[in-house]
């Protein structure tokens, strides 16, 4: 029975063999794509039947594997391994079959289907050769005008523009009949017959492009003619209403003006006439392209033309001989005058705006707008200074008008008029400016007169043999509000300055420190005074009255601590703040001392004890508070300085070489030309590092806004708009300097230049233009400029991008080791796109022969490595301070100063 089974799958084994080589030399016999499309056809039915056969072949895999499982059960282990190795043959055999089945029928398949479109697509082509071959035969016809001579050209540029689209068809096409003749070998589509398809096409293509350009010549000459007839008819009709204008009566300008007008209009008709003449010679030559009908409408305008041209100039000479005859010399006086009262009127008109502008209005004012009022008179004096110049050239304009014999007595009238306004606003602005002087005088020494007269009133108070506690209290809050009002004149030095003068403010503020010392002197006896009246009323009173002053003065410092949340308008506002957070803190600290001597009389008594350690416990809350609130202020005013400093300085750098570079616009002599653009070129190498400086000033200036109010936010944002604007100006200034500069270099610059050219130059572009072929290069080359171009401006725009990337993450501050990370992640995301950046500069570097700009080139090789440098230092420094600048802020920092 063992025996039977193996000898069972041996049969089908070999059964199935013979039939799967079988198969595999019909289709060896069948795999050939080359020959006729008959011969491919048939072997491509042949291996439809070969696929058909396919399921057959499975079965029988499918009864070897039975009979191979059937005979595993009952035979031994030598012939297991005997009957496993012919399984695996056969089914290697088969699987080899199958794919070479499934490859060949593919093949042909694909070949055939290919043919089949090429054919498609061949007679298509053939089909448009045909059309547009009966379209370009007739000859062209004669056009009766302009627009229809636009329109048949329009017609058969249509029809070139559809034989150049043509072209990709053609070439889609050949490139199939190669493809075809590789794989099938066929005559059908040999390279005699691609050529045959491109000589056709080209032919078609030849007769459209000649056809188009004798048209637009024909068009382009019409054209032409037609836009020189046009401008003709304009100058024509121009003469004609400036000689109107000539002779009609209501004109009132001089004999000597009208009579110049006429020489000018003469001189012009006879140049007219040699217009017409060039027009009559153009009409001939457009004639021979136009219509019969057409032609003679042209000769009709022309005509009409001409006898315009001769009716003007009869016209001109006899007004020019009327003229003659009443010519007379009309006096300067008129222009003289005129010019006098113009300015006399604006004079007047500046000395208006001045004196509103000084109006000072109601004079109960607070101390800013008495100090606004008194810069605004300063500023008007030194205009009314500047405007004498003007007194002085009225008055010599009516000097040169008394030559004349005219009346001049209103003209004097009105000199005398201007000079007696300058004199009124003169002495209402030194008035007004005296008298706000005297205010400011008295609001400034009113609160160390109002020291010095509660002065005496303490001391009779300290001397007192026995003082009120309430007096004291009373005092003692007097005091607080002196040393206020003292310290907030110490902060206006400048403006002390300006008003009294440096030596009288200097005196004044000399007063106002020896005040300050006094009443911190009066302040210490007075809180002296009060403990021990504190000490004494507690021997007599329970706790409770001892608490409530203390509790009381606690909400009072809560409340003055809870006004200075509000944020502040400027620096100035800063500190003003920070120094009443101070003062707040003194009081604090006096209400500490006031607090340990009630505690030492409540340790006895529990409950008493509790209510003082509450008491204790929300005013070292407060001293916490407070302490952040004067660490934060100082935090705000230091960045604000640095904020200020910085902007002061880029805005001077800006400002001075703005002024450097304009003075260069109107450099003359090559040898100072050489000079002056060697420091240009030296200056401008200073704009990318200052270009990094505005990033960083912009970037301090984003937390500064953010602690600042409103009001401030919108200055500063100002500010640093103009800040760019002025930049962008700079920049856009010196471009066109030095594009002005490039445009006159002199020409023997120029043949130096081309004398230094390497031989391997001259093998490139020189030698091309000797190249017939060359013409053709060049109009491919145009059109891939523009992208050239493109790819430029887009990595330019990129690296701007990265930069400001970069400089934003050196100016953000790191406190905390998180953020110190998250700023190192940052730097190495910018670094990972380095390699990026550089493919896509070396791409424009091997652009550079069709992009042509060198300077420009080399001016962003400059900025991508000191990118790619800035960029290196910075992330090879992860733990750089939050408060440090970056090295190249400091740098530019020592430059300008």
């Amino acid at each position: 029975m063992t025996q039977q089974l193996q000898d069972e799958f041996d049969s089908s084994v070999e059964n199935a063999e013979a039939w799967m080589k079988a198969i595999q030399e019909r289709l060896r016999i069948n795999d050939n794509t080359k020959g006729p499309r008959s011969a491919l056809e048939a072997r491509l039915r042949e291996t439809e039947k070969i696929c058909a056969l396919e399921p057959e072949g499975s079965l029988k895999m499918d009864l070897i594997l039975v009979k191979a499982d059937t005979a595993l059960r009952s035979i031994s282990e030598d012939k297991k391994r005997e009957v496993l190795s012919k399984l695996r043959h056969i089914k290697a055999l088969w699987e080899e079959t199958a794919i070479y089945i499934t490859h060949c029928h593919s093949r042909i398949e694909w070949v055939w289907l290919h043919w089949s479109e090429y054919l498609k697509a061949q007679d298509e082509f053939y089909a448009w050769i045909h059309n547009m071959r009966v379209t370009l035969e007739p000859d062209i016809e004669l056009q009766l005008g302009l627009k229809e001579k636009q329109w048949q050209l329009s017609h058969a540029q249509v029809l070139l523009n559809d034989v150049l689209n043509q072209s990709v068809l053609l070439e889609r096409l050949l490139e199939e009949a190669a493809s075809l003749f590789n794989r099938i070998g066929d005559p059908s589509v040999d390279e005699d017959v691609q050529k045959k398809m491109r000589v056709e096409y080209e032919g078609i293509k030849e007769e459209a492009q000649s056809r188009v350009k004798l048209l637009e010549k024909i068009t382009n000459e019409h054209e032409r003619y037609s836009a020189n007839v046009n401008q003709f008819q304009s100058w024509l009709n121009g003469v004609t209403e400036r000689l109107n204008c000539c002779i009609g009566e209501a004109t009132k300008s001089s004999a000597e003006d009208k009579l110049k007008a006429l020489k000018e209009i003469t001189k012009a008709i006879r140049s007219g006439g040699k217009k017409w003449k060039h027009l009559e010679n153009q009409c001939a030559e457009v004639i021979q392209n136009t219509s019969p009908l057409g032609a003679e409408r042209m000769k009709d305008e022309l005509e009409e033309l001409k006898k315009a041209l001769e009716k003007l100039k009869l016209l001109s000479s006899e007004e020019e001989e009327r003229l003659l005859k009443i010519q007379q010399l009309e006096s300067a006086y008129k222009s003289q005058a005129r010019q006098l009262e113009a300015d006399i009127q604006e004079f007047k008109k500046d000395l208006q705006k001045l004196e509103n502008d000084l109006n000072p209005g109601e004079m109960e004012k607070t101390e800013d707008e008495f100090v606004a009022q008194w810069r605004k008179c300063n500023a008007t004096r030194a205009v009314l200074a500047a405007e004498e110049s003007k007194i002085e050239r009225l008055k010599a304009q009516l000097k040169d008008l008394l030559q004349f014999s005219q009346d001049v007595q209103p003209h004097t009238e009105s000199v005398v008029s201007a000079i007696r306004d300058y004199q009124s606003v003169r002495r209402k602005t030194s008035k007004t400016s005296t008298d706000i002087e005297a205010q400011l005088r008295k609001v400034f020494q009113n609160p160390l007169q109002d020291f010095e007269q509660w002065k005496p009133s303490v001391q009779m108070l300290l001397e007192s043999p026995e003082p009120s506690l309430a007096q004291i209290e009373v005092a003692l809050a007097e005091s607080s509000q002196f040393r206020e009002k003292l310290m907030t004149l110490q902060l206006k030095k400048d403006l002390l300055n300006s008003i009294f003068g440096e030596e009288n403010a200097k005196s004044f503020l000399s007063e106002v420190s020896e005040a300050s010392k006094e009443r911190e002197i009066l302040h210490k006896h007075l809180l002296q005074t009060k403990s021990k009246l504190q000490n004494l009323i507690s021997q007599h009173k329970d706790f409770d009255v001892d608490l409530a002053p203390l509790q009381v003065k606690l909400s009072a410092i809560k409340a003055k601590l809870d006004l200075e949340h509000e944020q502040q308008p400027d620096l100035l506002g800063k500190k003003t703040q920070l120094q009443r957070l101070r003062m707040i803190q003194d009081d604090l600290t006096e209400l500490a001392i006031q607090m340990e001597e009630v505690e030492k009389l409540v340790q006895s008594n529990p409950t008493h004890k509790h209510e003082m350690d509450q008491l204790s416990s929300d005013a070292q809350a407060m001293k916490r508070s407070l302490e952040m609130m004067i660490q934060q202020t100082e935090d705000h005013v230091q960045k604000h300085w640095a904020f200020n400093d910085k902007l002061s300085d880029l805005q001077q750098w800006i400002t001075a070489t703005t002024g450097k570079i304009s003075s260069y616009q109107g450099a003359a002599g090559e040898q100072s030309t050489e000079s002056r653009m060697a420091d240009l070129k030296r200056w401008i190498a200073e704009f990318p590092d200052k270009e990094i400086q505005l990033y960083l000033v912009e970037a301090h200036g984003q937390p500064v806004m953010e602690n600042s109010s409103p009001e401030e936010t919108t200055h500063i944002q100002a500010e640093l708009d103009q800040l760019k604007e002025s930049w962008r100006s700079l920049k856009k200034m010196t471009a066109d300097i030095l594009k002005r500069r490039q445009l006159n270099r002199p020409v023997a610059d120029k043949k130096k230049k081309i004398v230094s050219v390497d031989s391997r130059h001259m093998s490139g572009p020189a030698s091309r233009l000797l190249d017939p072929n060359y013409k053709q290069e060049r109009i491919g080359e145009g059109q891939s400029t523009s992208s050239h171009l493109e790819l430029l401006h887009d990595f330019e725009e990129w690296l701007q991008g990265e930069n400001v990337k970069l400089f934003k993450i050196i100016a953000a501050t790191s406190s905390s080791t998180e953020e110190i990370k998250a700023r190192r992640s940052k730097l190495e995301k910018l670094q990972a796109r380095v390699p990026d950046g550089q493919r896509r500069f070396e791409d424009l570097l091997h652009l550079h022969p069709v992009i042509g700009d060198s300077e420009g080139l080399e001016d962003l090789r400059y900025r991508w490595m000191l990118y790619k440098s800035h960029l290196k230092d910075y992330t090879s420094l992860p733990s750089m301070r939050s408060s440090e600048e970056p090295d190249i802020f400091r740098k530019e920092t020592t430059r300008s100063g």
